[in-house]
């Protein structure tokens, strides 16, 4: 059979978030309403339940949202969603001493843009005034807005604009039900539901078809990998090796249950709540409807049981009766994310513990990419191919290292903890960003790539939060602005008080979405 000069067909199999937000992406972007685009197929089995864990989202996301045109409101009815402004780490910084709870806030974003003046530094050399204000407070509303519930933005706020940096809290299964839909009804996917039994290669080694339980053979020109842990295509067809990190995150194993609000109209929080633990750590989010919470942790230093009697005492006596699911986590990342006309997206290409969801982030990333960056033609393959594989290559180790941050700042002394801290479960590239990081403020120069899944912010929310040590004493001179900084800090406190005047409760904005929807205008 002769090669095809042009691509005319896309073929993706599995659905979940990965793959529909895949196709929803690809459509958009490669004009799939008009009749010489490219063709696009969607294979979903009708049989394999998704993970169905990935509940936490980035700000990106409402871009997202927005470019494949789905109204916001009605995203927030359908989904169960709510909003989500930072992740609260509590008990991360130490254990809890005298049964008292240490805590810090990862946000999205401060008032002033880093980039332009940062005010890290100078919080650090105590030219914020309280020495009681935590750098979150110092740069940022939004950490007291999450204390108290408030959300980011008020009802006669244009959809996906915010009074503050936002992203949501969703029910992972209704977001994969629903950009079905949208993808079908609106985006011209083709979707078949049907069980995929046999990867079929022709002469060259790429992926000339699957052969379906139901609807024979499916041809295509290229193909995206959604099979979730099985890798289906990328890993088991074309024999794409798995790069385990599991000598650096530690964790292997979550626990999971759903638990409903006690009352239709409890407070739900306005961030993701992350508490350590003995030999993990477990999340809260807080949706519409329910609260999904998870206990990860690491098997060598903790059992199954005394996982899941953690996760069941934490959630409450709402969860009594409920039922849990054990999850296995296979942490890392295939050697390849593209190879020859197969790309892998989401758990077929990599996993990582959702400490800082990344997960769908990096499915927004990967479908963006390919989507911008699609080879009409097979000669253009081979570079895209390459460009694709070192982005995700890169920004993979820096999720990795970013989480793992995290572990290596707690002073928190259990077996787990002290075991992440082993010098030889740290990577050298962390290492030696801490060793410079031990004298010199976080600067622009630190992340050179435009790809960064972790920007300049994010590292110092979580290095200030943590308490790293810092010794910025003999570079003082070299933070001269000081009456700009303390009259930054001034407006921030201004800005603090009248957000939390003005702003509704997460809860109470979610009523009004339901009840009227956002301004379009």
């Amino acid at each position: 059979m002769a090669i095809k000069a042009i691509l005319d067909s896309i073929v993706i199999v599995g659905g979940g978030t990965a793959g529909w937000l895949t196709a929803a992406n690809l459509a958009k972007s490669l004009n799939c309403d008009k009749n010489d685009a490219i063709k696009i197929t969607l294979i979903e089995s009708p049989n394999i339940p998704t993970i169905g864990v990935g509940e936490g989202t980035w700000p990106t996301m409402r871009k997202t949202l927005a470019k494949i045109g789905i109204d916001e409101s009605e995203f927030i009815k359908q989904c169960g969603a709510s909003f989500k402004q930072a992740t609260k780490f509590v008990n991360w910084k130490s254990n809890p001493l005298n049964g008292e709870n240490n805590h810090y806030y990862h946000l999205f974003s401060s008032i002033y843009d880093p980039t332009d003046f940062n005010l890290s530094p100078y919080w650090k050399l105590g030219y914020a005034g309280d020495e009681s204000l935590t750098y979150a407070n110092a740069v940022s509303p939004q950490a007291l807005c999450c204390e108290l519930g408030l959300a980011p933005k008020q009802i006669t706020t244009k959809a996906y604009d915010g009074l503050q940096s936002y992203a949501y809290h969703l029910d992972a299964g209704k977001f994969s039900e629903m950009l079905k839909k949208h993808c079908t009804e609106n985006l011209n996917v083709h979707f078949i539901a049907d069980d995929v039994t046999e990867v079929c290669l022709d002469e060259t080694g790429s992926i000339s078809g699957v052969n379906t339980q139901n609807s024979g053979l499916i041809e295509g020109d290229f193909f995206v990998d959604c099979t979730g842990f099985s890798s289906l295509l990328l890993g088991k067809a074309l024999n794409i090796g798995f790069k385990s990190v599991a000598d650096t995150l530690l964790t292997d194993y979550a626990v999971t249950v759903q638990v409903p609000y006690d009352d239709p109209n409890a407070d739900i929080s306005s961030c993701t709540i992350s508490t350590a633990q003995e030999a993990g750590w477990i999340w809260d989010i807080g949706l519409a409807n329910r609260r999904g919470i998870g206990h990860v942790y690491s098997s060598k230093f903790m059992s199954h049981e005394d996982a899941e009697r953690i996760l069941l005492e934490y959630a409450g006596p709402q969860a009594k009766g409920l039922m849990t699911r054990k999850i296995k986590m296979e942490v890392g990342y295939r050697e390849k994310f593209w190879h020859k006309n197969c790309v892998a997206i989401g758990l077929s290409a990599a996993f990582v513990e959702p400490l800082e969801a990344s997960a769908i982030f990096l499915i927004e990333a990967a479908s963006n990419m390919l989507a911008e960056q699609f080879p009409r033609q097979r000669v253009g393959m081979e570079y895209a191919e390459r460009k694709f594989n070192e982005s995700f290559k890169f920004r993979w180790d820096k999720t990795i290292d970013f989480i793992k941050l995290h572990y290596v700042l707690s002073k928190r002394d259990d077996p787990f903890w002290r075991a992440n801290k082993d010098e030889m479960t740290i990577p050298d590239s962390l290492k030696a960003q801490l060793a410079h990081w031990s004298v010199q403020p976080v600067s622009n120069y630190d992340f050179a790539n435009v790809y960064e899944p972790f920007p300049l912010e994010s590292y110092q929310f979580v290095l200030n939060g943590m308490g790293f040590e810092q010794n910025l004493e003999p570079s003082r001179a070299l933070f001269p602005m000081v009456d700009k900084a303390t009259m930054s800090f001034d407006k921030v406190k201004k800005i603090t008080e009248f957000a939390v005047k003005d702003l509704p409760t997460n809860r109470a904005l979610l009523n009004k979405v339901h009840q009227h929807g956002f301004s379009k205008i």
